[in-house]
């Protein structure tokens, strides 16, 4: 639904850009000709508020403050890398990487669960299920939906998922997760004793504490992330204290999406801070993808299967 719907602004935006000189022409308006500006401003325009206001939400004696030159970095890596996702990988890309599951009767290493963030798909993960179809690493990502539906109605989602991956490995997967993503896992982890059926969990971005920008927002999922709101108190209260050590979480001092930024982190959780990276990009970011390497022990793998290999 979501790809369908993204495929439509696309389609509009297209069509706006490449009409604007015949309108300009047709009605003899020269104004026509700054459709396209106003559509590139606009959109650099929301980011660049977004980015206002993470800089609002720290203390002016916070030592993790960002400086003008990273935030205007962050605006600029997110106002560059942002389109890529959202106008092409989502909603025209979703099915390009299909789930990746092992041969019948093929020896397989661990499985990774993909789980995307509020008003994403699949699609976000692209270039992560390319890397790890080419090591031979078994995956699944899910799509989130309804869009705007409660964070609760994923857990059948995520649970199907991992089903899949246990039957098709003989091992409970590694979970990787985007922004909502990430409390879409938690809430499935809270419904039920389930600490055997994941290896680890590895949040990026994730509003664990909920976000100010989320009161702003509209849909039922939308209002669960607000900044000290009823559900997260009840999923927090709902979780064993150690479930934090199983936890690595990403989280920046430029995230343009979850501020006050140090909410995407969890009390005993592995906590790393990726300075300078905004909101979407940071899904990208070498340090994760080399931590989810690290989990699955593929460095080790590859070293053994690169030995079978030159055994004679």
């Amino acid at each position: 639904m979501l790809a369908r719907i993204q495929q439509l602004i696309v389609l509009a935006l297209v069509a706006l850009t490449l009409g604007a000189p015949g309108l300009a022409v047709l009605y003899d308006a020269p104004a026509f000709w700054l459709i396209p500006i106003v559509i590139v401003g606009g959109y650099a325009t929301v980011l660049a508020i977004e980015f206002w206001l993470l800089q609002r939400s720290y203390g002016p004696g916070d030592l993790e403050r960002p400086t003008l030159n990273q935030l205007a970095g962050a605006w600029a890596a997110e106002v560059a890398g942002s389109p890529r996702v959202f106008l092409w990988r989502q909603p025209f890309r979703s099915g390009a990487e299909p789930d990746h599951m092992p041969a019948a009767n093929a020896r397989s290493p661990r499985g990774v669960l993909f789980v995307h963030g509020f008003l994403c798909n699949r699609g976000l993960w692209n270039p992560w299920m390319r890397r790890l179809r080419a090591a031979g690493v078994p995956f699944v990502a899910v799509n989130l939906e309804p869009v705007f539906g409660s964070i609760d109605s994923y857990s059948a989602i995520v649970d199907a998922a991992v089903r899949r991956l246990e039957h098709a490995t003989d091992a409970p997967p590694l979970i990787v997760a985007h922004s909502m993503g990430g409390l879409a896992v938690r809430a499935w982890l809270a419904e039920a004793p389930r600490s055997e059926r994941f290896h680890r969990v590895l949040t990026i971005a994730t509003p664990h504490a909920g976000t100010r920008i989320a009161h702003r927002g509209f849909g039922a999922n939308m209002a669960q992330m607000r900044s000290g709101g009823d559900w997260l108190a009840r999923l927090l209260a709902n979780e064993p204290a150690t479930l934090g050590a199983r936890f690595v979480c990403f989280w920046s001092h430029c995230d343009n999406i979850v501020f006050p930024t140090r909410n995407a982190t969890l009390p005993g959780a592995d906590n790393r801070h990726l300075i300078g990276a905004p909101h979407v990009q940071m899904v990208y970011h070498p340090a994760v993808f080399d931590e989810v390497v690290r989990l699955l022990d593929l460095s080790a793998r590859s070293a053994e299967t690169a030995t079978r290999r030159r055994s004679p």
